[in-house]
């Protein structure tokens, strides 16, 4: 009767050991996952290699401008500085020179002042890095790629605004050779 009662003690303490061990490895996972998945999203902290890098996986064979990461969304927490990578491909045909590009961030949201109780001119003081570049000479069939980055001060309205992106080919076009958009939601920091 004695062996009986303690062949289920050693079966219950060895069961309460796995299923502890099974818990543990389930939340390290998941932990390991989350700072995967946290630590791509942060342009800021990639360098220029693999902000070229995830650009180029990104590029079709007929796309001449991408945003990074794809999602066409980020956020920003108040006070620290985070964003997006733009990679532009020169894909103009006739052409085996390389050719003079240009790009601009602007704000794109008509509704601004209403959801976020901005100006433009204020929405577009939070680039603090890459909002407009002249004069890139890009090989045909070669691209370039760089980060746009933002830093909203402490206080500004927790709200979702839209920047896009206009690449022009050539000093002082009008007209755009490419555009694409990017969503920045502003967090609490």
């Amino acid at each position: 009767m004695q062996k009986g009662k303690r062949g289920a003690i050693e079966l219950s303490i060895g069961t309460i050991v796995v299923i502890v061990l099974a818990m543990s490895m389930l939340i390290l996972g998941l932990v390991l996952v989350r700072q995967i998945f946290s630590g791509a999203t942060s342009i800021a902290d990639m360098t220029n290699e693999q902000v070229k890098n995830q650009v180029a996986a990104m590029f079709g064979s007929d796309k001449k401008l991408v945003v990074y990461p794809d999602s066409k969304r980020i956020e920003v927490s108040q006070g620290e500085i985070n964003g997006f990578g733009i990679g532009l491909k020169n894909l103009v045909e006739g052409s085996s020179e390389s050719i003079k590009f240009s790009y601009e961030v602007v704000v794109s949201d008509p509704d601004l002042r209403k959801k976020c109780d901005v100006s433009e001119t204020e929405a577009e003081g939070w680039i603090t890095t890459g909002r407009a570049e002249d004069n890139i000479p890009i090989a045909p069939g070669d691209f370039m790629s760089t980060k746009v980055l933002f830093n909203i001060p402490v206080g500004a309205s927790l709200c979702t605004l839209r920047y896009r992106v206009n690449v022009y080919m050539g000093a002082g076009q009008q007209q755009p050779y490419a555009t694409d958009i990017m969503d920045v939601t502003i967090k609490a920091g």
